[in-house]
């Protein structure tokens, strides 16, 4: 019996489904999961199940207990934010998922940003979103105990996008290296580790948040670079438009601090380090972007981050206004 007819049968029993004639499709959904569309006629379903290798060219494996991480960050941001998390309906420790509602009427931001659905209120609306997570959840001591997964974000964050492109890029190693180790070594609040438009569902009404096995008690940093990282990135798509995607960034960023306004005097420039770092992750990490693969644009980005991460530029807004410089020079044909 294969994985997906086990579940099937789970969920069988446990009432979800009828006992016959369900269909099932399988749906994208990034590297690190079997994600799964179950329909009976009456009800339909999405089931998660946690890979322990990943889905990319490079070596990666994972501790599939991840999955329960993720089940537990739903289940806790669901008390202050209940409209921003889907609705755990079953999870099974020993086949290792957990089934959730789909929604059925709701756009994925990546693919909306994609086609050139570029919307800034959008932006406000994650920022507030994240802004929200951290502040309710910082310095709590119960979920730093329930979310020391260190090891687990250290296996899916540090080494495949950190310390797997300090090794690839010599020049900037120690520097990278050394933002590695203070990452892992900070402890805040809860982090979604994931937090992209690939995994936010836009809804007529609300804005859910998915793909939460990342989750760790430790930098909120991280989780504003990851954002605004996939922002300046996706400029590259529609160069004579770059403006647009820009605005995204003071947008999220803006809204972020209003919904934290006790938000450390540091932390501009802790998401601005990170973010130039993931900007050279994400594309000679263990998990590059599948949309930049010209070499001019692949070079700008890592002809970007050598001239701004050894002269420690990382206030975000200034980053932003030199990349706009960078993209018009490679739109009047005078980039090196």
């Amino acid at each position: 019996m294969t994985r997906i007819e086990q579940i099937e049968n789970d969920l069988v029993q446990c009432g979800l489904l009828r006992a016959s004639g369900s269909s099932v499709t399988p749906m994208s959904g990034g590297v690190s999961s079997d994600i799964y569309l179950i329909d009976d006629g009456k009800c339909r379903i999405v089931v998660k199940q946690a890979l322990d290798r990943l889905k990319v060219k490079d070596d990666w494996q994972v501790d599939v207990s991840r999955n329960v991480t993720e089940q537990r960050f739903i289940r806790h941001v669901s008390g202050f934010l209940p409209r921003s998390m889907p609705r755990i309906l079953h999870c099974n420790a020993e086949l290792n998922y957990f089934a959730m509602e789909y929604l059925a009427h709701s756009k994925n931001w990546k693919s909306m940003l994609m086609a050139g659905d570029v919307d800034s209120d959008l932006a406000r609306r994650a920022g507030g979103m994240l802004g929200t997570i951290h502040r309710k959840t910082w310095g709590d001591p119960s979920l730093k105990r329930q979310f020391d997964t260190t090891r687990s974000f250290h296996a899916l964050r540090t080494e495949p996008y950190l310390l797997t492109t300090a090794a690839r890029h010599p020049p900037l190693s120690q520097q990278i290296n050394d933002e590695a180790r203070r990452l892992e070594e900070t402890r805040r609040c809860l982090i979604h580790g994931d937090f992209s438009p690939k995994n936010i569902m836009i809804g007529s009404d609300a804005m859910v948040l998915l793909d939460c096995e990342v989750a760790w008690f430790g930098e909120p940093a991280f989780d504003a670079a990851f954002l605004f990282n996939h922002f300046l990135l996706k400029t590259l798509l529609d160069r004579g438009n770059y403006h647009r995607y820009l605005s995204l960034v003071p947008a999220a960023w803006d809204s972020y601090c209003a919904s934290f306004p006790k938000i450390e005097p540091d932390m501009e420039q802790r998401t601005g380090r990170l973010l130039l770092m993931l900007m050279l992750a994400r594309l000679d990490g263990k998990s590059p972007v599948e949309y930049l693969e010209d070499d001019l644009s692949r070079q700008v980005v890592r002809d970007f981050v050598y001239s701004l991460l050894p002269r420690r530029i990382f206030a975000v807004d200034e980053i932003c206004s030199l990349w706009a410089q960078r993209i018009d020079a490679m739109e009047q044909g005078t980039t090196p």
